[in-house]
């Protein structure tokens, strides 16, 4: 067999930790291992039936065939209605891309905004995929530290000192994936007065906007002059239980939405058509799924932070929004991606490391509590007799 020059951007290319160590929890469980399941970002729940009723209905009524690729009007429309009620901004379908998950919304911003050379000022810890994509494209990735003793926000003045001529795009996230964390009003204020009237653009990460326990949403597209540059991502598979569907969108200015429309068509061509409409009963059917959903993932996530906090070496500070807890682990003094890979080996429970979340994860863990409290109290009790064994 000859060899396989993969080009050199391979080599950039990073990837989702999350789906590596669902694949070594499947194969130990495939041996007769009882893994609990705290490590990937999805929600336990089943779609809601009304969107299921609705992505049914219209696949009898023949939308299994090819839409625009910026999305089905109908839905952009709805999509437009839902961000100018919830981000209280004017917004148009001609400023709505609708595209298969949210990670076409990164990596199409980046490839359509960032030239070799430029810099992105992306949180760290945070979604892999930023600094993944940024790599890519050549691009230079700037992390801005997300603390402990800040509740993981971003330091704002500590933003203005990485801000530069060659800063292209600065990307925010919250709530934020992996800590829980929430930027708050004066954060998102203070971001948009150190852009100033400077050209950079903001992707706005907002996927996990409607799963908050404490606080509110706050959003940068909406103050005062910073619509026509953010952008702004979001979608349905946390919200609605619909990763598999795969949708998500993003709103942004109608000249770039031009542009990422046609990177949907280079790519994608469009999205899936029937679950753009079942997208349409999501935004604008019953929401109470929504709102059991989130009271339930509160409720775990004290269960799983007062467990933790009871844990020999570990300490948790309570997230406000998403769903995963992010314990402190420094006081086991075993590096986090060791004590990750020991947690899954030889107690059964998978949970993350923090540096799957950059070098700034270092000292920490990641455990989803998108599972039920029985097995969370079940994985809580496996880490402490792990700990009481081990530490």
């Amino acid at each position: 067999m000859s060899e396989l020059r993969l080009a050199e951007r391979m080599a950039r290319l990073g990837t989702e930790t999350a789906f590596e160590v669902l694949v070594k929890a499947k194969a130990l469980e495939a041996k007769g291992r009882d893994v609990v399941h705290l490590e990937i970002g999805e929600p336990d729940f089943d779609t809601p039936a009304n969107i299921i009723a609705a992505g049914t209905e219209a696949l009898r009524k023949g939308f299994t065939h090819y839409g625009p690729s910026a999305g089905l009007p109908q839905l952009r429309e709805t999509i437009a209605q839902y961000v100018s009620e919830t981000r209280g901004v004017n917004v148009s379908p001609d400023e709505v891309v609708v595209v298969p998950g949210g990670k076409p919304v990164i990596f199409f911003s980046i490839l359509a905004l960032v030239e070799e050379g430029d810099e992105i000022i992306y949180p760290n810890p945070g979604f892999p995929i930023y600094e993944s994509m940024i790599n890519y494209v050549g691009a230079k990735a700037v992390p801005i530290r997300l603390r402990e003793e800040m509740d993981f926000r971003l330091d704002v003045e500590e933003l203005g000192g990485l801000i530069n001529d060659r800063t292209k795009l600065i990307i925010v996230n919250s709530p934020q994936n992996p800590t829980g964390g929430m930027l708050t009003k004066n954060d998102i204020d203070g971001i948009a007065q150190l852009i100033g009237d400077r050209n950079i653009m903001v992707l706005s990460d907002e996927i996990y906007s409607r799963l908050i326990f404490e606080g509110e949403h706050h959003s940068i597209m909406s103050v005062d002059g910073m619509k026509e540059r953010c952008i702004l991502l979001d979608g349905f598979s946390k919200t609605y239980a619909m990763t598999g569907w795969r949708m998500g969108y993003g709103v942004m200015r109608a000249d770039l939405a031009t542009h990422i429309a046609r990177l949907m068509t280079n790519s994608n061509s469009c999205t899936a058509s029937f679950t753009q409409i079942a997208g349409i009963e999501a935004l604008r059917g019953p929401q109470d799924s929504v709102d059991k959903m989130c009271a339930e993932f509160k409720r775990r996530r004290d269960v799983m932070v007062a467990g933790l906090n009871t844990i020999k070496g570990f300490s948790c500070r309570l997230p406000k929004g998403a769903f995963y807890v992010f314990p402190n682990v420094t006081k086991t003094g075993w590096p986090s991606k060791k004590l990750a890979d020991a947690l899954l080996d030889d107690a059964g429970v998978a949970a993350l490391s923090g540096t799957a979340f950059g070098d700034f994860g270092e000292g920490y863990l990641r455990f989803s509590v998108a599972n039920s409290i029985e097995n969370i109290e079940k994985a809580l009790d496996r880490v402490g007799d792990w700990a009481a064994k081990n530490l």
